[in-house]
């Protein structure tokens, strides 16, 4: 979708221009695979205008395959964003009926021929969310990955003012998280989806002072619902303020609870996309380092540092992100 963002931490209502970019939260995890060095490929529909052809050349730029995007439709859609300051928090406004992915015909899509070479597949639940036709077309994906022994990830990825066209998240999402291999979500996915949340945790009164450990009943409880699940991930985010939060992660494989390194990530310049760089890290973490552990903080770590760029896209090489994992977190100049 199109990002039109406030630039200098205006309110929309103030801003007589808009900074342009692209965004969406598979399209931030594609961006953030390439970054790695992973042969990855973007599906979705976007109309036959020049919006959805820079949209295009972005996702060419950053080395994401983009051959098997359909050109359907009428419209992209739109996110508005206006960054908040200290006690103002960032606000997020959607423009996303009736865009091409909403629109998408059912069966369109040949998913055992795009995902006959693929070893992983990843959806959020975002796109459930626009359309009734957009639901029927993950959950074919994600039933076809699973026919085919793909690996099949998901972000819950809530945003209630999407779901509009008569079905909650609730009636439509467990069925698609069923057919997936890793889960990750934040405590409000897991509480507004599923009903499952952790003992006396709020995240607005914490202060940044999140106690990780607590939330092992939640990845549990997620565990036993949905048997195929391998790993269990949430995100912890400590809310200080707008431009101050602290980050972390645990990750539950069904015999241990681990935890991340938790970052104090003060003068905030885009949280927006956190989460999306987190499960990009955490894929390319699964997938080089074969250990839940080190996975775990590579996903940190690259969401730590994307919390330092504007824009969705996490624009970190590897070798950043290892370096900030072996504690090199100075900001010194590199010569």
């Amino acid at each position: 979708m199109v990002r039109l963002g406030a630039p200098d931490y205006l309110k929309l209502i103030q801003a007589n221009c808009l900074d342009v970019s692209y965004a969406g939260a598979e399209a931030n995890v594609a961006v953030s695979l390439a970054n790695y060095g992973i042969a990855t490929d973007y599906i979705t529909c976007l109309p036959d205008n020049p919006i959805a052809e820079r949209c295009i050349m972005d996702l060419r730029g950053h080395k994401v395959g983009v051959d098997h995007i359909q050109r359907t439709g009428k419209r992209m859609g739109i996110l508005y964003l206006e960054t908040g300051s200290n006690a103002r928090p960032s606000k997020v406004y959607y423009d996303r009926e009736d865009s091409s992915i909403a629109t998408v015909e059912p069966g369109s899509i040949d998913w055992k021929e795009i995902l006959k070479d693929a070893t992983w597949f990843h959806w959020t639940g975002i796109t459930p969310a626009l359309s009734a036709n957009a639901a029927a077309e993950c959950l074919k994906a994600i039933k076809t990955a699973n026919e085919l022994g793909v690996t099949v990830s998901c972000d819950i990825n809530y945003r209630g003012n999407l779901w509009k066209y008569g079905k909650t998240a609730a009636e439509v999402m467990p069925e698609m998280v069923a057919g997936s291999d890793i889960i990750l979500g934040n405590e409000e996915d897991c509480e507004k989806v599923f009903g499952i949340k952790p003992k006396d945790f709020d995240a607005a009164k914490t202060n940044g002072n999140v106690d990780q450990t607590s939330f092992l009943s939640v990845c549990q409880q997620m565990m036993e619902r949905f048997p195929r699940c391998k790993k269990m991930v949430v995100t912890l985010r400590g809310a200080i303020n707008a431009n101050h939060n602290t980050w972390g992660g645990v990750l539950y494989n069904g015999k241990e609870l681990i935890e991340s390194r938790r970052y104090d990530i003060t003068d905030i310049v885009d949280r927006v996309g956190g989460g999306d760089s987190f499960m990009g890290g955490l894929i390319f973490g699964l997938l080089h380092y074969e250990d839940d552990r080190r996975a775990l903080e590579f996903a940190t770590a690259a969401s730590c540092l994307k919390h330092t760029l504007k824009g969705d896209y996490n624009w970190v090489t590897f070798q950043e992100v290892e370096n900030l994992m072996n504690g090199d977190s100075s900001g010194r100049v590199k010569r």
